[in-house]
């Protein structure tokens, strides 16, 4: 209890004393890692194994899908979402009518198949331990278009894989302290796990079934990875999405390509993957309707597959960059 109090104690000063810049990111990581790692002896990994996940949104929490709509479209006619007036968290204020994007989308289920044709996706918001640091990323990143989708899914597979960000590089280093606020920075440190392999690993996950072992083995490999220098995202990418046909994961439901999802806030979303990295998002607001005037915060939706060995997607309010 005492070595806890110590360290929230160097983690608050740090958070209060240091300023997160990209130009001194490298070094304030190092100040980091004494209190962390002090931490980290105290709890094992195994508790922070078993601890509440850093994303925890799953199939059940996609409570709004609807059935009635299935084969769908509206009468009105299709126009972009960036004409509507932009929120400071990068997202839309919403008007009546049919609106549409391409955008930028996140693998949030390292260890997952990525999107397959004919499966439809649910609206659910996030939930799980690093909740608010995934929505800051995302959110943040509408503001800073020069960073690249790239990085910024990096920085998203190093925390859903719990590594230490005081071992990233320091290209990650500059863009998470760009996205991050210090706190948030300190918080994802306490999480972090040591890199594990070969015997350690499987005694960490010893017993886990599957597909739940093949998820524990594919973070495990991101978390060596992000913090081995030279490492392409090619090679993140081919342990974060698997490649080949998708099973029919357990719990998985039959959703239709295009559901939409009657959003608790009075509109009608769906998503609509082309690959993990883009989705097309649709949007219905009926006039006279209570999402008429709401905010569409694309940091507060994950597209949820009904095929649970798929990966859930994150959206963000960037479209889809034109090559």
């Amino acid at each position: 209890m005492h070595l806890r109090k110590s360290f929230r104690a160097a983690a608050a000063a740090l958070v209060l004393v240091t300023a997160f810049t990209p130009a001194s990111a490298p070094a304030q990581f190092g100040a980091l890692r004494d209190v962390a790692g002090r931490l980290g002896g105290e709890l094992g990994v195994g508790k922070i194994l078993k601890g509440k996940g850093p994303i925890t949104t799953a199939l059940p929490d996609a409570k709004w899908g609807d059935p009635s709509k299935d084969g769908f479209v509206p009468r009105e006619a299709k126009r972009g979402l960036a004409e509507l007036q932009r929120t400071p968290n990068g997202g839309f204020v919403l008007q009546p009518g049919y609106w549409a994007m391409a955008a930028q989308s996140y693998c949030l289920h390292a260890g997952t198949h990525g999107p397959g044709g004919g499966e439809g996706y649910l609206y659910a918001p996030p939930e799980g331990s690093a909740r608010d640091a995934v929505m800051t990323i995302v959110r943040n990143s509408v503001n800073h278009p020069d960073i690249d989708q790239h990085d910024i899914q990096a920085l998203l597979w190093a925390i859903l894989s719990r590594a230490k960000f005081e071992d990233l590089g320091n290209n990650l280093k500059t863009v998470a302290a760009r996205l991050l606020t210090p706190r948030q920075l300190a918080s994802l440190n306490r999480s972090a796990l040591d890199i594990l392999s070969g015997p350690a690993l499987q005694n960490a996950i010893g017993g886990v079934p599957e597909p739940l072992r093949t998820i524990m083995e594919a973070e495990a490999d991101l978390r060596r990875m992000l913090t081995t220098p030279g490492t392409t995202f090619a090679e993140l990418e081919r342990a974060a999405v698997l490649a080949g046909m998708a099973p029919i994961g357990p719990g998985s439901l039959d959703i239709p390509e295009g559901r939409w999802s009657h959003h608790p806030d009075g509109y009608w979303i769906r998503y609509l993957p082309r690959g993990y990295s883009e989705t097309m998002i649709e949007i219905w607001v009926p006039q006279g309707s209570p999402g008429v005037g709401k905010e569409f915060d694309p940091a507060t939706h994950i597209a949820v597959p009904g095929n649970t060995s798929r990966q859930r997607l994150l959206q963000s309010g960037r479209p889809r960059r034109e090559s």
